[in-house]
């Protein structure tokens, strides 16, 4: 998913050094966002972590999905389960997680290493998609609402 590759790649240049345990022990976006994680699988009960836990956490889970081809299959024909919008729709409100999180905590070293103009284009592509597609609701998009209207303007 191209979504998911842009965001990854974004979110490494900061993984480990600017986004750490210790510089950023809450999943957040401000302070009025804080995100707890579940898959539903391994972690089924909302469980604190710190930001690049919840976000390697949720890479790993991405990437287990997008391998799973009874959830993504391969080839021509094959038949997607009923259950694929909702899949996308949660993959799509999580990663908007992640770019809340580098917008919030992380824009000031963004800036620093000229990487604003790759992380606006890459996240106002993934919200015109999700606006396209009413793939994501805008309370879960609301730690981004006011940089989204600049982006889409």
């Amino acid at each position: 998913m191209l979504f998911y590759n842009a965001a990854s790649v974004l979110y490494s240049v900061l993984d480990g050094t600017l986004c750490n345990d210790e510089l950023c022990p809450i999943m957040n976006a401000g302070p009025h966002y804080e995100y707890l994680w579940a898959d539903g699988v391994k972690v089924k009960n909302p469980i604190k972590l710190s930001a690049p836990r919840y976000v390697n956490a949720l890479f790993d889970h991405i990437e287990e999905q997008l391998d799973d081809p009874s959830l993504f299959p391969r080839g021509i024909g094959g038949k997607f389960p009923k259950d694929f919008l909702m899949v996308v729709k949660n993959i799509l409100k999580r990663l908007s997680r992640v770019y809340a999180h580098m917008y919030h905590s992380h824009f000031r070293s963004i800036l620093a290493l000229g990487m604003e103009s790759h992380l606006n284009m890459s996240f106002r592509h993934m919200v015109l998609f999700i606006k396209e597609f009413d793939l994501v609701d805008d309370r879960d998009l609301a730690p981004m609402s006011e940089l989204i209207s600049r982006l889409l303007v």
